[in-house]
């Protein structure tokens, strides 16, 4: 096979291939060993979603109820798109008796439509909107696992985690905000062997970069003298101004995340304090920083004596803080790509990275939603957090608590050894 993303090469046996992996899926099963024609990708899912405690037996959680999914999916980022979606996808789905699916960057499916038939027969596995397909709750999947790998994927027969879903193929394509990066979820498309074709993946990739394209017509990047800074979950700041989008070096994401907290400005020496640990950091050399990121950000942008920012700056982190002091934890919650500037040591840098996540899992735990909980948990700076998998533990169904029950005795032995 040529593309390893591509389930099934172009005249290859669906029957004969679903055989092989069907048997190299009860070897993965009954003795943790891949074997056969399991593609990397597959492969390094099944690991994942065993070390999430993901049961082959078990079925997809719906997190989301009738309520509570209708506010959430009008006011996603995706709902702009989804007349594009029904218009590229529509009249492909409902020929081929297929499913179009529309996932949050967490995989809660937003949208599932097309064939009626096709979806009742879904609906028995928790197909449904509403149900959390993200790889760490359903395993591998198309759509979980495009979110998970960052990039389009199919799946087919005995790749998925799951056995009741092991008679479907499936192949989806994350999508991004055009202007920041930032992954806004995954779109779908879901049936039988027909979708095992390298066409399948091809034209639901090209959907996700239609639908980007079509988010960066309906919002478009800022205008002149609007700024926008987006810091969680990267090292390395994407920072939009004047239309223009620039990745920042380490330092320059620091010194714009500080400054763009303080519109009034700051001055040196106090930013000297807040920038670097090492107290033996010269005036001199926070001078040469700011100097070369005057010249990338262009002029007037930067002023000096006290260092400020001439135009108001819209960050991401600053987006998180304002949701949750509103009460609006599931928006803050979906907005949070990860703790502030990660890697940065700068002093005032890390006490703003665990103010935040500190506030933001506080509202998680008083709010006792466990799919919530779920998205923090089984993230990558969560996966190691006790109260949030003790709360999330009490959080779920009695019959839904055996994998959270066992990470939390396993991470209470790692912290009491």
């Amino acid at each position: 096979m040529t593309d390893t993303w591509v389930a099934l090469e172009a005249g290859a046996d669906p029957a004969r291939r679903r055989g092989a992996l069907g048997r190299a899926y009860e070897s993965f099963a009954t003795a943790g060993r891949v074997e056969g024609p399991v593609r990397t990708v597959v492969a390094d899912s099944w690991q994942r979603s065993t070390r999430a405690h993901v049961s082959p037996e078990g079925t997809a959680r719906v997190e989301l109820s009738d309520d509570e999914l209708a506010a959430y999916r009008d006011a996603h980022p995706l709902a702009r798109v989804m007349p594009l979606f029904r218009e590229l996808m529509g009249a492909y789905a409902m020929d081929g008796e297929h499913l179009i699916a529309v996932c949050d960057a967490y995989g809660r499916l937003l949208w599932v439509e097309g064939h009626a038939a096709t979806r009742r027969q879904a609906g028995r596995m928790n197909f449904v909107p509403g149900a959390r397909w993200a790889e760490t709750a359903a395993g591998t999947n198309a759509p979980g696992t495009a979110i998970a790998v960052d990039r389009p994927v199919q799946v087919f027969a005995s790749e998925h985690f799951l056995r009741p879903v092991h008679r479907w193929t499936c192949a989806a394509a994350p999508v991004h905000d055009p202007h920041t990066g930032r992954l806004l979820g995954a779109v779908d498309i879901t049936g039988g062997d027909r979708l095992a074709h390298p066409h399948s993946l091809a034209f639901v990739g090209a959907v996700a970069r239609a639908a980007e394209s079509q988010l960066a017509l309906l919002a478009p990047a800022p205008a002149t003298g609007c700024v926008q800074l987006s810091a969680l979950g990267r090292d390395e700041a994407l920072l939009m101004a004047s239309g223009v989008k620039l990745r920042l070096s380490r330092r320059h994401s620091e010194i714009l995340t500080l400054l763009a907290r303080r519109p009034d400005g700051v001055a040196g020496d106090e930013l000297l304090v807040e920038l670097y640990e090492d107290e033996s950091v010269t005036p001199v050399t926070l001078r040469a920083e700011l100097s070369r990121l005057r010249a990338l950000l262009g002029p007037g942008l930067l002023r000096s004596r006290p260092y400020r920012l001439t135009a108001p700056v819209e960050s991401d982190f600053a987006a998180v803080a304002r949701l949750l002091a509103s009460g609006a934890v599931t928006a803050a919650m979906s907005a949070y790509a990860g703790p502030l500037l990660p890697g940065s040591q700068a002093p005032t840098v890390v006490r703003l990275r665990r103010r935040l996540a500190d506030q933001l899992r506080a509202a998680l735990i008083a709010r006792g939603d466990p799919g919530l909980l779920a998205d923090w948990a089984y993230s990558p700076w969560g996966e190691e957090d006790l109260p949030v998998w003790q709360a999330l533990a009490a959080a779920l169904p009695v019959r839904q608590r055996p994998s959270a029950l066992a990470r939390v005795r396993e991470l209470d032995g790692l912290q009491g050894a």
